[in-house]
């Protein structure tokens, strides 16, 4: 059984491979994965704000200030 190969795909979407064991006019069966494009890494508060409406809260003392206004209703 041939390796395993690893390799960069090319302009044009060209893929080349090249194994001393091949011989000419062989047939071959070549499969392919490709790996998925990496993504950009982001701060979740960032992706956060990207939804419709944005943040809820801005800072910390915000969400505290909302968490005390709540509680304080269940005891009204």
């Amino acid at each position: 059984m041939l390796p395993t190969i690893e390799t960069i795909v090319l302009p044009g979407g060209r893929i080349e491979i090249s194994l001393p064991e091949l011989i000419p006019g062989q047939k071959a069966t070549v499969w392919i994965a490709v790996d998925p494009a990496p993504t950009e890494k982001r701060a979740l508060s960032e992706i956060l704000g990207d939804y419709p409406g944005g943040r809820l809260f801005k800072t910390a003392e915000e969400v505290d200030a909302y968490i005390r206004e709540e509680r304080g209703s269940w005891e009204r």
